[in-house]
């Protein structure tokens, strides 16, 4: 009697461990459990921790509500000013109902990936290639909500969307490179510009100052030989400005004048006849005045 007894007590402690072995389960801190009894979802969420279920009755299905990270693949698409992208994104999510997610959706990820295809899609034909390239901001923030608006119904929510990286066309990258170039080299061209105004303003101002001064050009010259020999160069090319010369005119003392000779008197300076014609004959020359009267004129 008592070898029964103890066999039944035996028995039904393997019972009992068998069924407890069965109906615990484990929930891990990260996941909630969804409990299905005879296909219907029963009421309450399953906690982190030992939770305990109906064998054979009871399903448990166990949601991840980690941040999930979905690359999304690269889409082709033409953007509003005609130019073909290729453009792929990531998008960060998270479960915030566990219930809605595993009755509202077959397979919430797969879905939320589809979604964010599509809506990719729509971006790059809504936008123009500088928005895709320099104003990714509010692309990302348009994106995400296309992509939260059906996925808040699956329980799921979008916590952020980020455009990964815009692929272009060779033709379109050699374009564009042109034109940074020609911009790059307007810009330069205008800053060159601008310090030749800057130094132009600076070499007049200096230049009034020398002219008050002759002496400054001749030792801004020298101070120029100076720099150029201390370079240890083999030959040495010598500026000799004009205003040098000038300044060394002006010091150079003025040389003697020449003797000018004394003008003749108008008696002693005879007029030359001019040449007489063979056929006409010649008129008498003039003879200066005697100191007593006129002078005679004689015929030959």
């Amino acid at each position: 009697m008592v070898e029964e007894l103890l066999t039944a007590i035996a028995a039904a402690g393997v019972g009992v461990a068998v069924y407890l072995g069965a109906a615990a389960r484990v929930v891990k801190q990260y996941e909630r459990g969804v409990v299905f009894r005879f296909g219907r979802l029963r009421e309450g969420i399953r906690v982190p921790g030992l939770t305990m279920v109906v064998p054979v009755l009871d399903r448990l299905h166990k949601v991840n509500m980690q941040i999930v990270t979905m690359p999304v693949p690269a889409q082709e698409g033409i953007t509003r000013d005609n130019v073909t992208v290729r453009v792929d994104a990531v998008v960060y999510f998270k479960v915030i109902d566990p219930a809605n997610a595993i009755i509202a959706v077959e397979d919430y990820r797969f879905a939320v990936s589809q979604m964010a295809q599509t809506s990719l899609r729509s971006i790059i034909g809504k936008s123009d290639l500088d928005d895709l390239l320099s104003n990714r901001e509010m692309l990302n923030q348009g994106l995400e909500l296309m992509i939260d608006s059906p996925a808040v119904g699956w329980g799921v929510q979008i916590d952020r969307v980020e455009i990964k990286d815009v692929s272009l066309p060779e033709t379109m990258k050699r374009s564009m490179a042109r034109q940074a170039e020609a911009d790059r080299e307007r810009r330069a061209r205008v800053i060159n510009a601008d310090a030749e105004l800057q130094a132009s303003k600076k070499l007049a101002e200096a230049a009034a100052v020398m002219s008050e001064q002759p002496a400054a050009l001749q030792l801004r010259l020298l101070q120029t030989v100076v720099a150029v020999a201390a370079e240890k160069n083999s030959t040495l090319v010598l500026p000799f400005p004009v205003e040098l010369l000038r300044f060394l005119e002006r010091a150079a003392p003025a040389p003697p004048a020449p003797a000018q000779p004394a003008p003749a008197s108008p008696a002693a300076v005879a007029p030359v006849p001019a040449a007489a014609d063979p056929g006409q004959e010649p008129e008498p020359a003039a003879v200066p005045p005697t100191e007593g009267g006129s002078a005679a004129a004689e015929r030959p």
